[in-house]
């Protein structure tokens, strides 16, 4: 876990400052971005976010926090584009991603500090 944790953590302080300019444009400078609402931009922005960490925990072969970060990235797809149901699925999807993710990374630190 530990080779991604430096990529893992840059990757989400960009993701989530991002959002964050975005949001603070939407608040000072105008609510929209070529016609589209800022808080939609943050979201495809944080979606993008946790598709690159599942793709980093992918690469260094973390295949359970990839499924996690990948399904979370999916679940938010679905409420970007989705209407009725499917949005309720991608919230769905989202809890369940963000809960397992919790789950594999305890198992992980657990399994870490057995080892030393």
């Amino acid at each position: 876990m530990t080779e991604t944790v430096d990529v893992q953590g840059t990757a989400i302080g960009i993701g989530i400052l991002a959002a964050a300019a975005v949001m603070v444009y939407g608040t000072v400078v105008s609510e929209t971005v070529v016609g589209v609402d800022t808080t939609t931009i943050a979201t495809w922005v944080f979606a993008v976010t946790l598709a690159v960490v599942s793709l980093a925990h992918a690469f260094v072969g973390h295949y359970a926090l990839a499924g996690g970060h990948g399904g979370a990235a999916v679940g938010l797809l679905f409420v970007l584009l989705g209407t009725g149901a499917q949005v309720a699925i991608g919230l769905l999807v989202l809890v369940l991603s963000g809960a397992y993710i919790a789950v594999v990374t305890l198992r992980l630190k657990r399994e870490a500090t057995a080892v030393e």
